[in-house]
């Protein structure tokens, strides 16, 4: 009686010691549960450029084509793009300086298809502004931010625009005086990790923004207009979309591209 007595005891030490090991590796190896691992972390933001100075690029239609494609993608985890907790889409430019305008949340774009949202987008973001004022924009993008306490999790904010600010002077309009007049400075402390991402810029205004706009803690990744056509030429006509893994792998590597602080 004694004999099989000890041999229980000695069982639920020997089963409490294991679960107290794998507790440990766990917190020593940093590992979660699948769970909270697929828990998506990424705030993802994205400003569309609606003024007449973008649509004259020519580049618009494409613009708002691949933006579909980008949100839904994103929606759907397709690939190895990273799925948002939250997502708000909104525009960039006014009919007057200073002009707020609304985000549309991520609630618009759920259980749509690339060509509904695109069909919304080109309802909601009427090119028809006079100016591009992305002050304003990133200034709404961070008043979201901490409404919804949003400050530990990764920030994203891509603007799809020609990324030439509007300005009120010639002394502002001369060289690179122009860039250093966007103001990043709400968004320097939102997070840990914060990235700006311009798409469809021409590959000198690009430079201007990665060289003259003020930053400190602020990542920046540009991707000029003659890359951002390229994203048409991997599809695969005739596959469903989602099955354009060509598609979501140049996405991946080209416009969500990971910064690091240290190459600012």
């Amino acid at each position: 009686m004694y004999k099989r007595h000890l041999q229980s005891r000695l069982s639920r030490v020997s089963r409490f010691a294991m679960a107290v090991g794998l507790l440990s590796a766990v917190l020593a190896g940093g590992c979660l549960p699948e769970e909270a691992q697929q828990r998506p972390r990424l705030v993802l933001f994205l400003g569309i450029d609606v003024s007449g100075s973008f649509q004259n690029t020519g580049n618009y239609n494409d613009a708002l084509r691949f933006a579909a494609h980008y949100i839904y993608g994103h929606m759907q985890a397709l690939g190895e793009l990273e799925k948002p907790s939250v997502l708000y889409v909104g525009s960039i430019g006014g009919e007057r300086p200073g002009e707020a305008k609304s985000f549309h949340p991520i609630h618009d774009f759920q259980g749509k298809s690339v060509d509904e949202i695109e069909v919304d987008l080109r309802k909601w973001f009427q090119p028809d502004d006079a100016f591009t004022d992305f002050n304003v924009f990133f200034e709404r993008v961070a008043d979201f931010v901490k409404r919804q306490n949003l400050t530990l999790k990764p920030i994203a904010i891509v603007v799809i625009s020609d990324g030439v600010p509007d300005v009120t002077t010639r002394a502002a309009a001369q060289g690179g005086e122009r860039y250093k007049r966007i103001n990043l400075e709400p968004l320097e402390y939102l997070s840990r990790n914060v990235t700006v991402r311009l798409l469809y810029a021409n590959p000198e205004v690009a430079v201007n923004w990665e060289q003259d706009v003020p930053r400190n803690r602020v990542r920046m990744w540009t991707v000029d207009d003659e890359v951002m056509v390229g994203w048409r030429r991997q599809i695969n006509l005739g596959d469903p979309v989602d099955e354009q893994e060509r598609l979501w792998t140049w996405i991946k590597e080209n416009v969500d591209f990971r910064v690091r602080r240290s190459i600012l």
